[in-house]
């Protein structure tokens, strides 16, 4: 069975590998995991928040429901893997976070808990389109996602390069933070390179911006409270001997409470406006809220980590991880509904399954993935069973 079990997994993995499809895009993926689910005998539902797919088991008389989530876009990266057999055959995209590997194991926990209907309940198998974009989770609920398919908590994953491979961890609260995207468009007068005193230049200005936004966190806020700002895109209408007209400088926050968000936005102005005004610029200013953070229920820590213990032992679960100031779409969900979001080691630097996400060389371990698909169908099946899901 193991064997078996690997082999459809491995199938399947590189099937997702191979076709990549980017946020709201996934018509050919999310055709293809409902088409694996209808194999399995479940009730299937396409197209819900554009490409999501909900698939629903139920087994016995039981009314308590559990949903167990995998995410399904691509990114937009060139895969760079020579001599890769199932490396993509989209230019241009690849899935470079793992989201092939995280739709293989929720397949993986179908099958086994349709084999074994050791349960007593129902399990939605919940396939999210545009993680990435962070508005997949929200489409499906404004598609009326939990009122269509309630559940009484939720469970994620997401596997990890640097962590050993099939080790687990989790933690009660936040455990990934929120995402904030900022962009600041300065207008002044572009000149002659040669002639700089003829105009306004607004590399300069940027540059001081820049700066000034990294004395928000060291100056501004309580240095208990984990923030980051950072600027990652500096775009000019400039040339070599071009001094420009117009900078615009875009980048994003993480942090975990919306009291925080609401200083890093404040000063964020103040400082861009307030340097602006100083050299006699206009300045634009945006700030918009993409991610939320994302934080586990109490209840459901402990759940997730008989589960992982279960599935890899104790000596391969961390139970009160450190917080990370990623940001994963998953966090919207648990804004609606309690459940846990656990990390699954992909492979340490040194071994396989270490190369970072978002690299083009990135590839989802493929020894994890039985025990990702073992997890998902534990956690399941003890959520089902749990006095945490008694209502009143």
């Amino acid at each position: 069975m193991e064997s078996t079990l690997q082999s459809k997994l491995k199938h399947w993995r590189h099937h997702f590998h191979r076709n990549p499809e980017t946020g709201f895009e996934e018509v050919a993926t999310s055709d293809y995991v409902a088409t694996v689910l209808e194999s399995f005998g479940l009730e299937v539902h396409r197209g819900i928040g554009g490409t999501g797919v909900v698939a629903n088991l139920k087994v016995g008389d039981g009314t308590r429901a559990i949903g167990l989530r995998a995410d399904m876009d691509a990114l937009n990266i060139s895969e760079d893997a020579p001599g890769r057999a199932y490396a993509s055959c989209t230019a241009g995209k690849m899935h470079a976070c793992g989201h092939d590997g995280h739709m293989a194991m929720v397949l993986g926990a179908a099958r086994l808990l349709s084999e074994a209907r050791d349960f007593n309940g129902t399990v939605r198998f919940i396939f999210q389109p545009a993680e990435e974009h962070g508005r997949g989770a929200k489409a499906m609920m404004a598609d009326g996602l939990f009122e269509r398919f309630p559940v009484d908590a939720i469970f994620g994953a997401h596997n990890m390069p640097g962590m050993p491979a099939g080790s687990f961890s989790t933690r009660p609260g936040g455990i990934m933070a929120s995402e904030d995207n900022f962009v600041i468009h300065i207008k002044a007068r572009g000149t002659h390179a040669a002639r700089p005193h003829m105009g306004v230049d607004p590399i300069v200005i940027a540059s001081q911006i820049v700066l000034g936004l990294q004395t928000i966190i060291s100056r501004n806020l309580d240095p208990s409270l984990p923030a980051v700002i950072s600027c990652t895109e500096i775009i000019t209408d400039g040339l070599r001997n071009v001094i420009p007209s117009n900078v615009t400088i875009k980048g994003d926050t993480r942090s975990y409470s919306p009291n925080v968000q609401n200083l890093l936005a404040t000063r964020m102005r103040e400082v861009s406006e307030g340097i602006c005004r100083m050299h006699g610029v206009e300045c634009d200013f945006e700030y918009t809220h993409e991610f939320a953070p994302t934080v586990n229920s109490p209840e459901y820590v402990d759940l997730a980590v008989a589960a992982a213990t279960k599935v890899a032992g104790a000596q391969g679960v961390d139970a009160n991880v450190q917080p990370m100031m990623i940001s994963e779409d998953f966090g919207a969900f648990l804004q609606a509904v309690p459940g846990n979001f656990i990390f699954i080691g992909n492979g340490d630097v040194r071994e396989k399954g270490g190369v970072p996400l978002h690299n083009a060389a990135y590839d989802f371990n493929d020894d994890i993935l039985p025990l990702g698909a073992r997890y998902f169908a534990e956690v399941a099946r003890l959520a089902l069973a749990s006095a945490c899901l008694t209502t009143d």
